[in-house]
């Protein structure tokens, strides 16, 4: 059969993935950025006062649900904290896929960086309208498109993540900023979802940072990294918000995230808020981590946030190298393609709020020992 053909040349290229069994040694797999997730039972008493008869189904879609009172109430914080109109959405992926899909229509061409997450090229793609990409990072070549193409459409959407999420990189937010300026007609459309509750003074991300949120035309935040819980929300304009409940059809054709999930998400929002302090030193643990990485492979890190890769080069090297992490009792999945392109394989490593300098200190040794 085809697909077992296809799953053959998958094994072939050590590219065959498997859901992983329970991991049980120090995590630097998962998005908890914060620790919030791995904090979870210290909050259980609180979300139970919180939550009291709150169900745990919505049982319909937005547009059909009967109570929206506890989604309406997070909207709204999340409306002031933003100073924009938010869309909860089921996830991070229903949220690019929807709003890009939505927006990409005959008319309208939406230039993206080339290292976009599958959920926005998921979305782009789903869409009818034009589409260029751009080098990575590369504001001469963004410029040169528009120069080129921006006033044959009515609509330009420049796409971008704020911190990607494989190389842990940033979006230059500010020339982004200006470039849009120059082109009328033109949004931006950035993807926070690694940003969210590690940048900014309260966490809301890179633009906030920066102070650049009033500049940013649409952003997507997940609920489901450092906010440990689930979903996500768009936050943009009064009618852009309107058109995203009449048009996303990931919004328009999806059961509602439940109540109970809702409770819970808005008081993790609170934690994270809160959180300045555990930010600043996940920063700081971030610099040291990335320049110890640097004195062993020998090699500049372009990473400036939590997330640090440590690159193989091949399929083969990197599964070798997260084994080897794996009998040091290190936990650290190796990427490969499709989510990477070949020959850029890796260990993705994500650090936490909850990690201290002498547990990577651990962490340093055996990366030493495995190189």
């Amino acid at each position: 059969m085809i697909y077992e053909d296809i799953l053959d040349s998958l094994r072939k290229e050590y590219r065959l993935r498997v859901i992983p069994a329970s991991q049980h040694g120090f995590d630097l797999i998962s998005n908890d950025y914060m620790g919030l997730a791995a904090r979870s039972r210290e909050f259980e008493e609180e979300f139970k006062k919180r939550r009291a008869d709150i169900p745990n189904s919505a049982s319909a879609s937005r547009l059909l649900q009967r109570d929206q009172s506890i989604h309406n109430r997070l909207e709204e914080h999340l409306n002031d904290l933003y100073g924009k109109h938010t869309l909860l959405m089921n996830s991070g992926y229903h949220a690019n896929v929807g709003a890009l899909s939505s927006l990409s229509i005959p008319g309208t061409l939406i230039v993206s960086d080339k290292l976009i997450h599958a959920s926005m090229i998921d979305g782009i793609r789903l869409g009818k309208g034009d589409s260029a990409r751009f080098a990575h990072n590369d504001m001469d070549m963004l410029r040169k498109i528009l120069v080129n193409k921006a006033a044959q459409y009515r609509c330009v959407i420049i796409a971008v993540e704020s911190v990607y999420s494989m190389d842990g990189d940033l979006a230059p937010l500010k020339e982004l900023v200006e470039i849009k300026k120059e082109f009328p007609n033109t949004l931006l459309y950035v993807d926070e979802a690694h940003a969210f509750g590690v940048f900014g003074e309260r966490g809301l991300g890179l633009a906030e940072e920066l102070g650049l949120l009033p500049e940013i035309d649409i952003l997507i935040v997940t609920l489901g990294k450092a906010a440990a819980g689930y979903g996500a929300f768009i936050a943009t304009s009064d009618k852009l918000h309107s058109y995203f409940v009449n048009c996303a059809r990931s919004f328009i054709f999806s059961t509602a995230l439940p109540p109970s999930m809702i409770e819970w998400n808005a008081l993790m929002i609170e934690k994270l808020l809160e959180m300045k302090d555990e930010r600043k030193r996940l920063h700081e643990l971030s610099a040291w981590f990335r320049g110890e990485v640097k004195n062993i492979t020998g090699k500049e890190c372009q990473s400036r946030s939590q997330i640090i890769p440590i690159h193989a080069g091949r399929a083969e090297k990197a599964i070798a190298m997260a084994e080897a992490l794996r009998n040091e009792g290190i936990d650290a999945l190796p990427i490969r393609r499709p989510t990477v392109a070949a020959g850029t394989e890796r260990l993705r490593l994500s650090l936490s709020a909850a990690h201290t300098r002498e547990m990577l200190t651990k962490v340093i040794e055996s990366i030493k020992n495995c190189f």
